[in-house]
């Protein structure tokens, strides 16, 4: 930006101090500011579809409004990739723009119509994300009344090689004119309303994401007002605690390549090739009260077993915010409310922004920051200092339930090297003997308030069913029935000895005893 100025002397202009003041002659706004608010705007390429899905959304609202748009008439909108021309279009059956304000509205910069309503985009810059990931950015829209489409083509390659060259000082204006070029086409076989983007020869990208329509529909799953799957047994519920404060907008997304429409990602449960598995019991719905004790939010949680990070194959860990029911920033913008951070990455939720005072910032991967969304954090921390308690608490239990099984596993072996009989009678004492330490401590363990909600009836009855066992132990029984019984006595003592060695020298009980088991039936079938 270049600023020049004139000195003006006269009394109106000049300050209590008796200095001169300057008038402004000259605002020169440079090309780069076309970059700024463009492509170098956002950190991630997938935001593309985010900001063009949500302007679709937008329309989609306005032409219910209008009326062009039945109440129980989807909202669409359609994506389809043609890899060999590396094109991707977007269209929507929104309220569509017509001629007569096509062109001011498409290259207006910073000066959206939308501001001071109640659309989700306000700002006049997303529209322009796409020009830094495409050869060429092409708009069309055609309202109902009129014959043509209306075409606004942007030459992304002229337009970068513009930007980059240190000699051409053209401002934004005369870019703008040097790179776009507006056109009226045949209707043909275009809908009778729509607008649709269409991005030719996308760059390519680490993994292609920008190409590829499991990608997409990943991405798009997560930030974009789509319903729920009809599989979600608690998205109904949500849904329903939602819809009398905001406007879900939920749009009907076909991407070409996926069968039927993109769902949100949550599920009743997870199941994954490493055996790791994680089941949703119950949601948690709350209601965030704003600075004036009106409502400001609806945070909704679902509740686990909070065994640990839930998988991001899910698509849905984390405490997540949303305004007008699209994302934003990512799964880790709330981490700092949590005791630990790392228990966000533990959670899955939702938070529904709908005061207009909370605003989302210009890339919408944080929020504007103010009195109300302070209030708001304030308010949701108590929610991420519970979900904290319930990971440690969850972690605690494990801790003795883990250890319930080692006690249990311990009394076990020592049970089955009893019954086994080959051992001497005062080792097998022994044995029974120092299964008491266990069982007491696997009762502590049972009796333990923090285990009586979930594990009561299974625990103590494991505890009794093996004193029951040890109590109907009988050595002299065992002795009498022994695979050894049949040898000499001198035979029989060195054996045990023998086996005696094999358990004291060994370090995992069972594949002594396994050891045992083989040595014993060889024996025997010598005898």
């Amino acid at each position: 930006m270049t600023v020049t100025g004139t000195l003006r002397m006269n009394r109106g202009l000049e300050s209590s101090r008796n200095e001169a003041a300057f008038e402004l002659d000259e605002i020169v706004v440079g090309k780069d500011v076309l970059e700024l608010i463009s492509s170098a705007m956002y950190v991630d390429p997938m935001t593309v579809y985010r900001e063009y899905v949500q302007n679709a959304a937008d329309a989609i609202d306005l032409a219910r409004q209008q009326g062009n748009l039945g109440e129980d008439e989807p909202g669409k909108v359609d994506i389809s990739i043609d890899p060999a021309t590396r094109t991707v279009r977007i269209r929507d059956n929104g309220s569509g723009i017509a001629w007569a304000d096509f062109a001011r509205r498409l290259t207006a910069l910073g000066g959206s119509s939308k501001r001071g309503t109640s659309a989700r985009g306000f700002r006049g810059v997303g529209r322009l994300a796409g020009l830094g990931y495409a050869q060429e950015l092409i708009f069309r829209s055609r309202v109902s009344t009129e014959d043509k489409v209306s075409e606004l083509r942007w030459d992304c390659r002229r337009l970068k090689a513009a930007l980059r060259s240190a000699d051409d000082l053209t401002g934004v204006d005369g870019l703008i004119r040097s790179v776009a070029s507006l056109h009226q086409v045949d209707a043909g076989d275009y809908p009778s309303r729509f607008f649709e983007v269409e991005l030719k020869g996308m760059i390519r990208l680490r993994s292609d994401r920008l190409m590829g329509a499991n990608a997409i529909a990943e991405y798009l799953s997560q930030v974009a007002p789509v319903p729920f799957s009809p599989e979600f047994r608690f998205g109904a519920q949500i849904t329903a605690a939602l819809k009398p404060y905001v406007d879900l907008s939920e749009l009907e997304i076909r991407i070409e390549g996926i069968e039927g429409p993109v769902y949100r990602p949550h599920r009743d449960s997870f199941e994954f090739a490493d055996k790791q598995h994680i089941a949703f019991n119950s949601v948690q719905i709350q209601e965030i009260p704003g600075m004036d004790g009106d409502l400001a939010a609806i945070a909704w949680v679902l509740h686990h077993d909070y065994e640990g990070a839930v998988p991001s194959a899910t698509l849905s860990k984390g405490l997540r915010l949303r305004s007008g029911n699209v994302q934003v920033g990512e799964n880790n913008l709330l981490e700092e409310l949590f005791p630990e951070t790392r228990f966000n990455s533990w959670s899955v939720g939702e938070v529904h922004i709908f005061d207009r005072r909370i605003v989302p910032n210009g890339r919408r991967d944080h929020f504007e920051q103010n009195p109300h969304y302070h209030n708001l954090i304030n308010q949701l921390t108590p929610t991420a200092r519970e979900i904290a308690r319930l990971c440690r608490t969850s972690s605690i239990r494990r801790k003795w339930l883990r250890e319930f099984d080692a006690h249990r596993n311990a009394v076990s072996e020592k049970l089955d090297i009893a019954t086994q009989g080959s051992l001497p009678g005062a080792e097998l004492q022994k044995i029974v003997a120092s299964t008491e330490a266990s069982l007491s401590r696997m009762e502590s363990i049972a009796n333990m308030e923090l285990l009586q909600d979930d594990a009561p009836d299974q625990l103590q009855p494991i505890v009794f069913d093996m004193r029951e066992r040890i109590g109907g132990l009988s050595i002299e029984e065992t002795l009498k029935t022994s695979p050894l019984s049949k040898m000499t006595a001198t035979d029989r003592s060195m054996y045990e000895r023998l086996f005696s060695l094999v358990y004291e020298c060994s370090a995992n009980r069972i594949a002594a005893k396994s050891l045992v088991d083989r040595m014993i039936i060889k024996l025997t079938n010598e005898l």
